[in-house]
């Protein structure tokens, strides 16, 4: 059993610019992120990005940029807006969310990727600066992800990124008027340098080819895992 007695609380994430080869994540602010990213996953077209996120869409970006900052705020969240490097477009959004600096444990949700930024290497590799960061940087030891049960594709991208499942919190929340199960993901400071290794091997250039296909798949789950469920 490891020996925490000397374990202090751990920094929460404050304002630092998290830089990769393909995107920049900056800290959430309304007037320079959000109505950009409101036309993207704001109104009609694109009410299916928000059908798993605990509260409802916006109509327009301005009311995009407005509440979803409020939520930030509100929630007592560290919302990062995820950046193009090449573009400067801002294509999404995620936060740490349930922040417990002395426990060393943090969560990444309210994960809002516009088609942009879905199943993109972009996606991938500003999951490893936020990982990267926690770990690394600030020293956590658990770095969480949870979603509805319902939502297949955040329960595969949390397995793809190295997010150990942990089981289901059954009838855990009423959200939009139906019962919300809740799948639980995480890794551990343990589990961090096979997951790492795994991330800088994908991003690597020489892994894409040159109109920018992935050669390798990810495989960022711990190889004691993948024994553990054969």
């Amino acid at each position: 059993m490891k020996d925490l007695s000397g374990y202090t609380p751990r920094p929460l994430p404050g304002t630092a610019v998290l830089e990769g080869r393909f995107v920049r994540l900056e800290p959430w602010e309304t007037s320079d992120h959000g109505t950009a990213l409101g036309e993207v996953v704001s109104g009609p077209d694109a009410a299916h990005l928000w059908t798993y996120l605990p509260f409802e869409g916006f109509d327009t970006p301005d009311a995009f940029a407005e509440g979803f900052t409020n939520l930030i705020k509100q929630g007592d969240w560290n919302g990062y807006a995820i950046l193009d490097q090449e573009t400067g477009q801002t294509i999404g959004t995620a936060s740490y969310m349930r922040q417990r600096p002395a426990d060393g444990s943090i969560e990444v949700g309210c994960v809002l990727f516009s088609p942009k930024l879905q199943k993109t290497s972009h996606a991938t590799e500003a999951i490893w600066l936020m990982a990267h960061h926690v770990f690394e940087d600030l020293g956590y030891r658990r770095f969480e992800w949870k979603c509805d049960n319902l939502n297949l594709a955040s329960k595969r991208a949390a397995l793809r990124f190295g997010f150990r499942y942990e089981g289901i919190f059954r009838n855990d929340r009423i959200v939009k008027g139906r019962n919300r199960d809740t799948a639980w993901f995480a890794m551990t400071d343990d589990d961090w340098p096979e997951i790492d290794r795994a991330f800088r091997d994908w991003l690597a250039p020489s892994n894409f080819s040159s109109n920018g296909q992935q050669i390798r798949k990810l495989a960022a789950q711990p190889s004691n895992h993948i024994q553990n469920q054969q």
